[in-house]
């Protein structure tokens, strides 16, 4: 593993079906309509939790950090719920 990708892998969530369980579970859990609300909430463009829906964009630890922030979940807590698909 090279340099780039060990801090590539430890600083950012990047398993789909992990991150869409955390952006769903963010959505059910703060009584958000829909990913646009969701983008607002966290002052990012939709267009970047659509691309972290479909791959190709992994949630990056300035995105987990305003998580975080947004909605006062620990982040152990949000890497947790992310990371859960992989362990299953």
């Amino acid at each position: 593993m090279t340099q780039a990708n060990a801090t590539t892998t430890s600083t950012s969530l990047n398993n789909v079906q992990g991150n869409n369980e955390l952006l769903d579970t963010l959505v059910l859990q703060h009584s958000l309509k829909n990913d646009a609300a969701l983008a607002r909430a966290l002052e990012v463009a939709p267009p970047v939790i659509s691309k972290i829906r479909h791959g190709r964009l992994p949630i990056g630890a300035s995105l987990l950090i305003r998580m975080h922030e947004v909605f006062d979940v620990s982040i152990r807590e949000l890497k947790r719920v992310a990371r859960a698909e992989v362990a299953a």
